[in-house]
């Protein structure tokens, strides 16, 4: 399996204390790919059922951040390949 991938940006290169802080990570994976399963049920007298198609993840990715000072950081939105955190310094 590929290693996940990522690239991290911040807002501002500095900040004064109460400034907010915006973090953006780009990220994403080779091989997390989507899966699609299709069922259909049939009867002995070869009725069937309309499909059902039912979706998983192989491979899904989890992002966390954190920094040394422990400040919390507050996902903002996350899309699966771009998610945008906000901490105040």
């Amino acid at each position: 399996m590929a290693a996940p991938t990522a690239t991290a940006s911040l807002n501002a290169s500095t900040y004064s204390p109460g400034d907010q802080m915006t973090l953006t990570v780009s990220y994403g994976d080779a091989d997390t790919r989507p899966v699609t399963v299709t069922i259909v049920v049939t009867d002995a007298q070869g009725n069937s059922s309309a499909p059902v198609k039912v979706t998983a993840v192989i491979d899904p990715l989890t992002l966390s951040v954190a920094d040394d000072s422990g400040r919390t950081w507050a996902k903002v939105s996350d899309n699966g390949s771009v998610a945008v955190h906000r901490a105040v310094a």
